[in-house]
This record gives C-alpha cells, structure tokens and sequence, in this order.
C-alpha cells in the first residue's frame, strides 16, 4: 500500500526565495490528504505535477495565515475547474465562518460541498478512519489552539499462500475466511489451519504531523514510537530565547524529541525565513538524532 508524503511548503510565518508557507500531500492507498495550505499551495501542486482534483480531504492544524492563506484560492480554483464532489475540511470552528464570508463578498457559490468537521483542540481524539488509515488530532502548546495529525494506516488482511492450499484443493469460496485470521473446517471434517496457510501482513506504519508547537512532553504519548515524524524546527538552538517567546521548537529541541519518543525518522520542516541556508540546522539535530533529514520541497517520503 502506498504510504508516503509530499513537501510542498516548508517555510515558517513568511515565504522566502524557493521555501513557500507550510503544506503537505499525505497519500495513503492512492487517497490524498492535505494537511495545511499556506499561500502559494496550488502553485505548489501545478508544479510539482499533483493533481488538486484528487484531494478529497484537508486539515488545518491551527489559523495563522502561514498554515491557511492558501486555502480560499485553491477552494476556488477547484470551483472553476467543474469539481462536483464533496470536499471534506478537518479545522478549528472559525474557518467555516471565514471561508463563508470570503464566499458571500465575492458572490462565489461552489458547485460541491464543503463538509466541514470541528477539531477540539484541547482532548486529543480519533476525528476520521476508513479501509485505509486512521486520523488522530495531537494537542500541540502553540500561541492560539494548535493540532497536530497523526495518521496510522489499518492493518491489512493476511497474506494467503496459494501454491498450498492449490495444492491442498481448498475451495476459493473459502479463502477470505483464512484470510481474516480464522482457520477453517470444511463440511466434510477437514480441517485447514491460519498460520500454516496464510503470512502475516506487515505491521501498520504511522505518521505523526506536529506543526507549531513549543516542546511539551504532553504530547509525546501520542507520537511515541511513530515511524515518521515530522516536527517543525523554525531555529537553531542559539535562538531558543526567540523560539519560546513565540511557542515554536529548535532544530536540536526536535531531535530531542525524536529520541524520546523512540521514532524511526524525523523530518525538520517550518524554517525561520532567517536561515538563507538550511544546511547548520540538519547538522544542530544530527548532534542528537542520527536518522534526520530536511522538508525540502517536492521531495516526497516514504513512510
């Protein structure tokens, strides 16, 4: 199953020369997920040859223009290019009310839904699942209500090996039963069992989101032992000062984090449009934690 993620904005409050404000393409199982779309996002799509029109989910994590000014023009252009089916918008309460009144002033009545559903930012919750993935909030500690995503995909189905139960003459009508687990007793008495017939599907990867956030360890249960995470890591560590003034993380308090929270891989993203150059911030959170690597935009990860 396709599990991977797409950078398409990796810059921090203001945009700077090749780093636009935050946005991501989660896809899971050929099933795209927004998550954030700061200014230029559709932009960012035409560019990097990823289709609008597939996005059928967007969350927004909290409503500093840099995680959603981009968001009323690509709502927009999905109106004028004849989309048709729902779109379904994961965000604090008071987004609704914006994009409602951007729409009234410019006489604007999209041709599909928007289904919007409220984040509480203050109880981390399950707030969407399907076949695929399950969608969790992570409470961050930002300035205003700040959530991050982390999104576990399901646990698929066992492996059959059909060379032996060809062999054994199993019925076909019977290998969704051991397909789920279950091991099977034909009617004439014979019985066929799971573990002998069937592999294990591999264990279900994860994929943890936090977006602006001071370090707080009262998140870390909920990323813990996520495959990858992505954390923002708007300054160095010279800049902590800077960086707890204004409830951001430094590139070494990410690495830190990572270590705790005993992930796989960690993926430094929102940079200060300070840094001209990121290379001394991966090399800050490599001091720390070994497998790290920089949110670089269109290059996609896999999970």
């Amino acid at each position: 199953m396709t599990f991977e993620v797409t950078i398409l904005g990796s810059s921090s409050a203001t945009p700077v020369y090749n780093r636009n404000p935050t946005a991501q393409l989660l896809n899971c199982n050929e099933k795209f997920y927004l998550i954030d779309c700061g200014e230029g996002t559709q932009q960012q799509l035409i560019k990097f040859g990823l289709k609008a029109s597939k996005i059928d989910f967007v969350l927004i994590s909290h409503l500093h223009g840099d995680h959603y000014f981009g968001l009323i023009g690509l709502l927009s252009s999905m109106h004028l290019n004849g989309r048709i089916k729902p779109l379904h918008i994961f965000a604090p309460l008071a987004l609704q009310e914006i994009l409602e009144l951007q729409f009234k002033h410019s006489d604007t009545h999209l041709r599909y839904e928007l289904i919007y559903h409220v984040i509480n930012a203050t109880q981390s919750a399950v707030i969407f699942q399907n076949s695929d993935v399950i969608i969790e909030t992570i409470i961050l500690n930002h300035r205003i209500p700040c959530t991050g995503f982390k999104f576990t995909e399901k646990k698929r189905l066992r492996k059959l090996v059909v060379e032996k139960l060809e062999a054994a003459n199993v019925p076909l009508e019977y290998y969704p039963i051991l397909k789920r687990g279950v091991d099977l007793t034909l009617p004439n008495g014979d019985v066929y069992l799971n573990v002998d017939y069937t592999i294990d599907s591999a264990a279900p990867k994860s994929y943890a989101y936090c977006s602006d956030t001071l370090m707080d360890a009262r998140y870390f249960d909920s990323i813990m032992d996520c495959d990858t995470l992505y954390h923002e890591a708007t300054f160095l560590h010279e800049m902590l000062d800077r960086a707890n003034e204004t409830h951001h993380t430094t590139a070494l308090q990410a690495a830190e984090i990572a270590n705790l929270v005993k992930v796989k891989k960690l993926i430094l993203g929102h940079f200060s449009s300070r840094y001209k150059t990121l290379g001394p911030i991966l090399e800050e959170a490599k001091t720390v934690f070994k497998n790290v690597e920089l949110a670089i935009e269109g290059h996609t990860y896999q999970i």
